[in-house]
């Protein structure tokens, strides 16, 4: 079928996973889309290596590649425009195995704190290289097409409903939203999202193995792919208009 839209969750540095997943995807063409929801960095022990992928995607496959921003890319963002500390700092974030990434440094441990010579580097990250901070700039907030519309995190309600990402002012809230009236209220186009993961949504709602609260969720309009990659899950893809489910595990 010509015209898929291939959408891939967070991915956070674990390549294991994002080759895996790519391996499990059919053949691509040119009327194909392979859309990414952001969040390529931190947690997993390959930031580096995922985002060198993924910007070099575009030349390595006859599909059209679209990479949004997730909110790990918007707050390195504004560490390096303004520092961030209680970003970098909390060893949950991941940050430190995303700067060992570009250092050369082991993959840290669970709570492992930065040393004192890497402090200075997250805290501004200055560890990036200059056109990796401008590939954050250049990506987009959202992506719509036929199918869906896809966003990192969400879209914001407003009197008894929801904008449209177009009709959003500050189009940052599409990257930090986790709002759970958004999960159980939204009504319209099929919105395809990632950022909170898939057992932290209400598994009563989801209508894709509600026994597995690990798994894809779906809801009536919503769809939510965030599958813990990076972070002790795995990764997934949902093609579209099929409904096809791929995942890494």
């Amino acid at each position: 079928m010509a015209h898929r839209t291939f959408a891939i969750g967070d991915v956070h540095g674990d390549t294991d996973h994002l080759f895996k997943l790519l391996a499990c995807l059919p053949t691509l063409d040119e009327d194909d889309t392979l859309l990414f929801l952001g969040d390529y960095v931190d947690r997993g022990p390959n930031s580096a290596a995922v985002v060198k992928f993924v910007r070099e995607l575009p030349k390595n496959t006859k599909a059209r590649v679209v990479a949004l921003r997730g909110n790990h890319e918007d707050a390195w963002l504004r560490v390096v425009d303004h520092g961030w500390d209680q970003f970098v700092l909390p060893p949950g974030n991941g940050c430190l195995a995303a700067l060992r990434s570009y250092t050369g440094g082991p993959s840290p441990g669970d709570g492992e704190l930065p040393q004192p010579d890497e402090v200075g580097l997250m805290a501004n990250g200055g560890f990036f290289p200059a056109e990796v901070i401008e590939w954050f700039r250049s990506l987009p907030y959202w992506y719509e097409d036929n199918h869906a519309i896809y966003v990192h995190a969400g879209l914001p309600s407003v009197d008894n409903g929801f904008l449209h990402p177009s009709q959003v002012d500050n189009p940052v809230a599409l990257l930090w939203l986790r709002d759970e009236h958004f999960f159980r209220n939204y009504r319209g186009k099929l919105v395809v999202f990632g950022h909170t993961r898939t057992e932290y949504l209400p598994p009563e709602l989801s209508g894709y193995t509600p026994e597995d609260p690990t798994d894809l969720w779906a809801g009536e309009n919503v769809v939510g792919i965030d599958t813990g990659c990076g972070n002790g899950g795995f990764l997934t893809a949902l093609e579209l208009p099929a409904l096809n489910v791929y995942e890494s595990r």
